[in-house]
C-alpha cells in the first residue's frame, strides 16, 4: 500500500524542488495528480477482475515492479513530459494494491480480526506519505530530489523480490474462475464510491499542495514544509488504525459521514493557517485522522459485506471512485489558488468533503432502512 502512491506523495512533499528544478508550475504540478489518479480510476476495476483471477501473490509482485519502474522514471525525468508518462505508469499498481491486499486478507485473517487488520493494511499508504514527508525528503536535501527518487525505486524493486520469495503461492490461475462481475458499481458499491469520488478529491489537493502552500503563503522552507505532508502522513496511520477498528458492523455504516464532518472542520484549519500558523499543522493531523480515515473505513465496509468472489471487483470499483476524485480535486484545487489565493483553495476542499459526509449520511440513512425491511433495496 505504500509503495503504490509513493510517487505521487514523493510529488506533493517534494513539489517545490520540482517546480523549480523541471521548470514547471503549480498547476502542471497538479496535473501529474490528475494523470497519475486518472488512470488508476480507468484500470481499477478490470485490476480487479485480473485479481480475482491471477491471485494476491502475483499481483503483490507485479505491484512492486511497476512501482520501481514508475519511480525510477520520474528520478529521470528532464520535463515535464516524461514525468506524466512516469506517473500515468505509476497508476497501475495503485489500481492492483486495494484489490491484492483485501483477497490476501480475506484469504488468512478470521473474521474477527479483519477490521483491524485492514486498518493497519490502509495506514501503509500513509506510511508512504510519512517517508515521503520526512526521511526522503531530508534525503532529498542531500542527494537532490533525483536521488531521493531513485533510492525509493531501489527499495520498491528490493521489495518486490521480497515478495516472490516470501508470500504463500496462489492457486494456479487457471483454477480461480473470474468472478461474474460488472464494471458499474451497484448498491453499496455505487454509494462508497461516490462517497471516495469527493472524499478523494479533497485528500488529493492536501497531498499535492499542502509541502507548496507552506512555502509560497507560510513562509517554510522546503524540508519544514515536506514535515507537514510526514505530519499527515502519521496521524493518517494512526487514524486508519484505531477507526478500521472501531467499524464493527451496525456502528460502521455511519463512520463514513461522521469522518467526513471532522474533514471539513481539518480543511478549515488549514485555511486558518493564513491567520496563524501554527493552526496549519494542527489542520494536517486532522486531515489524517479523519479525511484519511474515511477511505479505510469505506474498504471495511466492502470487505464486510463482499459476495464471495467479488471482493477484488467490488474493493476495486470503489477505488476507482477514490482515485477519480484523486484525479480531479488538484487541478481545480490549483486554478483556485493561482487565481485568487489558497484560502479559496481550501474553501473547494471544505465543500468536497461536505459533499462527501452528505453521500455517506444518505446511504447510511437508506441502508438502515433497507436492512429493517422498510425500504427499497440500496
Amino acid at each position: 500500500m505504500a509503495f503504490s502512491m509513493l510517487q505521487l506523495f514523493l510529488i506533493g512533499a517534494l513539489g517545490p524542488r520540482l517546480v523549480e528544478g523541471l521548470g514547471i508550475s503549480p498547476t502542471m504540478l497538479g496535473l501529474t495528480t490528475t494523470v497519475g489518479f486518472g488512470t488508476a480510476a480507468v484500470l481499477s476495476p478490470g485490476g480487479g477482475r485480473m485479481v480475482d483471477r491471477i491471485g494476491p501473490r502475483r499481483a503483490l509482485v507485479l505491484l512492486f515492479l511497476l512501482s520501481a519502474a514508475a519511480l525510477a522514471l520520474i528520478g529521470a525525468a528532464p520535463g515535464a513530459g516524461l514525468l506524466l508518462g512516469a506517473v500515468a505508469l505509476g497508476g497501475i499498481p495503485q489500481a492492483l494494491a486495494n484489490p491484492a491486499t483485501n483477497k490476501a486478507i480475506l484469504a488468512t485473517v478470521g473474521p474477527a480480526r479483519r477490521g483491524a487488520v485492514t486498518g493497519l493494511k490502509q495506514s501503509g499508504v500513509q506510511l508512504g506519505a510519512f517517508v515521503a514527508g520526512l526521511p526522503l525528503a531530508a534525503l532529498a536535501g542531500g542527494l537532490g530530489w533525483r536521488g531521493a527518487v531513485l533510492t525509493a525505486a531501489a527499495v520498491a524493486l528490493l521489495a518486490g523480490v521480497w515478495a516472490l520469495r516470501a508470500l504463500p503461492t496462489d492457486p494456479p490461475a487457471a483454477s480461480v474462475p473470474p468472478a461474474r462481475a460488472s464494471y458499474v458499481p451497484r448498491g453499496m458499491v455505487a454509494w462508497l464510491a461516490g462517497f471516495s469520488l469527493f472524499l478523494g478529491a479533497g485528500i488529493a489537493s492536501v497531498n499535492t499542495y499542502l509541502a507548496l502552500y507552506g512555502t509560497e503563503r507560510l513562509g517554510m522552507g522546503a524540508t519544514v514544509a515536506g514535515a507537514l505532508v510526514a505530519v499527515l502522513g502519521v496521524a493518517g496511520i494512526l487514524g486508519r488504525i484505531c477507526w478500521s477498528k472501531a467499524a464493527r458492523p451496525g456502528r460502521a455504516e455511519w463512520l463514513p459521514a461522521l469522518l467526513a464532518v471532522g474533514a471539513v472542520g481539518a480543511a478549515g484549519l488549514l485555511a486558518a493557517g493564513l491567520v496563524a500558523v501554527p493552526l496549519v499543522w494542527v489542520g494536517a493531523v486532522a486531515v489524517g485522522v479523519f479525511a484519511v480515515s474515511g477511505n479505510a473505513v469505506s474498504m471495511v465496509l466492502v470487505m464486510q459485506r463482499a459476495v464471495p468472489g467479488r471482493a477484488g471487483a467490488d474493493s476495486a470499483l470503489v477505488a476507482a471512485g477514490f482515485f477519480a476524485g484523486f484525479a480531479v480535486g488538484p487541478p481545480l484545487f490549483g486554478v483556485l489558488a493561482q487565481g485568487t489565493g489558497y484560502g479559496a483553495g481550501w474553501s473547494l476542499v471544505a465543500v468536497e468533503f461536505a459533499a462527501a459526509g452528505a453521500v455517506a449520511l444518505l446511504w447510511g440513512v437508506r441502508d438502515r432502512r433497507t436492512r429493517a425491511g422498510k425500504g427499497p433495496e440500496a
